[in-house]
């Protein structure tokens, strides 16, 4: 640990030079700029890995299929989809914790085995929702395969068959969510044509129908238990 402190010190992170008009220039190490660089996009590659891309789609797709525009927010929906995202994931984030985290902040694993142990929880969960056809089609990509065994598949390779099968599984469930709906406009349509009443938007009409049914049957519970049992958790 101290080895590496004495590396970090000996990268400053603010360089002065001085200027020709006797000021001084001030500019950033290399170091640091990477370090802000791969900060903003840590965010984006931990979501991708998690199960928060498959819920928020499907809940970005039953907000089109109940027809309600910016209703909830786009904030809610991301709220609580890493809501339900830190749920299903706990018992994941419970062993990397176990396995990683804490044996790392104890100083008995280095930076470099810790990694390595932490990925494997991760490894396991991706691997459980990816399908094997997503899976082979992006190695070929890659240009390497057939794999003897699940842990000689590159992490690389397998975060992108498991975002794509995250997405797919997704507009499955979109689909199934929009089929009641449609059933509704259909009904509707139906009903004023026959009335004449060919000048009045459906949407206008099948808009309470559609929410006194979400409501009645308590969709959004429903949704997210679906969701959360969507998941293979080992």
């Amino acid at each position: 640990m101290a080895d590496v402190l004495a590396q970090t010190k000996g990268l400053p992170a603010l360089n002065v030079s001085p200027a020709p008009g006797g000021g001084q220039n001030y500019s950033l190490s290399l170091q640091v700029l990477l370090m802000m660089t791969a900060l903003t996009l840590l965010p984006a590659g931990l979501l991708a890995m998690t199960a928060f891309t498959r819920i928020v789609v499907v809940l970005g797709l039953l907000r089109q299929a109940l027809g309600t525009g910016a209703t909830p927010s786009n904030q809610i929906l991301v709220g609580l989809s890493l809501f339900l995202t830190f749920f299903v994931m706990q018992p994941v984030f419970e062993k990397v914790y176990d396995n990683a985290a804490k044996p790392y902040l104890d100083g008995e694993l280095a930076f470099e085995p810790a990694l390595k142990a932490a990925a494997v929880p991760m490894r396991g969960f991706m691997l459980a929702q990816t399908r094997e056809a997503d899976l082979m089609s992006f190695s070929k990509i890659a240009g390497n395969g057939p794999y003897a065994s699940a842990d000689d598949v590159p992490f690389t390779v397998l975060a992108a068959a498991f975002l794509t099968s995250e997405l797919t599984t997704a507009f499955q469930i979109g689909f199934l969510l929009f089929i009641p709906f449609v059933v509704i406009d259909l009904v509707i349509a139906s009903v004023l044509m026959s009335l004449g009443m060919m000048m009045l938007s459906p949407v206008i009409i099948s808009l309470p129908f559609k929410l006194m049914l979400f409501v009645l049957v308590d969709g959004w519970s429903l949704v997210m238990g679906t969701l959360a049992a969507s998941f293979v958790v080992n």
